[in-house]
């Protein structure tokens, strides 16, 4: 779930969504070093347990791995194995109640793709 994905909900998927939009943008790569638990929870102003309960769900889905005293790292192949996952969250999840709002609003959808898309 990515940053603009959720919104609402328990800070520590909010914190996970930041923390998997900046790896699907390229802030970090395979082999690079995560901000520590106590620089992020600075940064975001959360508890350092809360932190630490975002990271743990990329260590259970396999993106990183910790080494003990020195910090947690991505994993090679993270990246993509993130972005599928994150894609299929969002195909399955989001996008259909996206494209019912889309319908009862009467969008017309080939002016929101326009071509200003990246």
């Amino acid at each position: 779930m990515t940053a603009n994905e959720q919104e609402e909900g328990p800070v520590y998927l909010r914190l996970r969504a930041q923390i998997a939009a900046a790896i699907l943008r390229g802030d970090y790569g395979a082999g690079d070093q995560l901000p520590s638990v106590r620089a992020l929870a600075a940064d975001y102003g959360a508890n350092p347990l809360t932190v630490a309960k975002a990271y743990q769900t990329f260590q259970d889905d396999g993106y990183v791995t910790v080494r003990r005293g020195v910090g947690m790292f991505l994993l090679p192949g993270a990246v993509e194995r993130l972005r599928t996952a994150e894609r299929e969250r969002f195909l399955t999840g989001q996008w259909p109640r996206i494209r019912e709002h889309i319908v009862l609003l009467g969008l017309d959808m080939e002016k929101l793709m326009g071509p200003e898309i990246a």
